[in-house]
């Protein structure tokens, strides 16, 4: 896309049949399964015209269409009309996610992209903005949640240090949450994590336990 599109919004497909596929927000773009909308998805789940985002003077809108299945924003269904922030998440029935740019100019990346720019190396790979997550070419799918993806990014950014469980409590939760309980969640988090990984790569350990100091990212050269 050209320079004088990196302050035009755009949404970007992830899960779903337009994972990858981008649409710039210039005005109005209506989603359905119906072919003339702007956005088409052809599942049976999705109705005929089931949302659509305009652009106003305050933003970027998403408004549910009164379709069948629901439109969710951040994994809550919308009843009225909701204002986008950057990085907010769209879920069309269950058939298809998006992620809202609030710039060309921020477009999260393909895994190519984050080959040639990531400072980190190693078969892990995530992107940030668009909260995505590949093992070697192979995208961690459905997306992880906030939390996990956060203890993820944490340790990815000191890949090869360990990180205390205070640190990564303080990180992904508030520092006033009773540290037992969240001592508990980190507990359960880090299952979840190691499960999610291990159903891409089961070969690879790449969240380690160092007993008394903390974890670590154990992120193998990429093939």
């Amino acid at each position: 896309m050209g320079i004088n599109n990196q302050d035009v919004p755009v949404i970007v497909g992830q899960t779903g049949p337009l994972n990858g596929k981008r649409w710039m927000i210039r005005g109005e773009l209506h989603v359905g399964r119906d072919p003339k909308n702007d956005i088409v998805i052809q599942e049976r789940q999705v109705s005929r015209v089931h949302a659509r985002l305009f652009k106003t003077p305050h933003g970027i809108w998403l408004e549910d269409l009164n379709s069948k299945n629901g439109t969710h924003h951040n994994g809550k269904l919308i009843e009225d009309s909701v204002l986008l922030q950057d990085g907010d998440i769209i879920q069309i029935a269950l058939a298809q996610q998006f992620i809202f740019v609030s710039s060309d100019a921020t477009l999260p990346l393909s895994v190519e992209d984050i080959d040639l720019v990531s400072s980190q190396p190693g078969l892990l790979k995530l992107d940030k903005q668009s909260r995505r997550v590949w093992i070697g070419k192979e995208e961690v799918i459905p997306p992880l949640s906030v939390a996990q993806f956060k203890l993820l990014e944490i340790l990815y950014e000191h890949q090869g240090l360990v990180v205390s469980r205070l640190d990564l409590i303080e990180g992904i939760w508030s520092r006033n949450q009773d540290s037992a309980i969240s001592e508990q969640a980190l507990d359960a988090l880090i299952r979840r994590l190691r499960d999610r990984l291990a159903s891409i790569d089961p070969t690879h350990s790449f969240v380690s336990t160092v007993r008394g100091h903390g974890l670590r990212l154990d992120n193998p050269p990429a093939d």
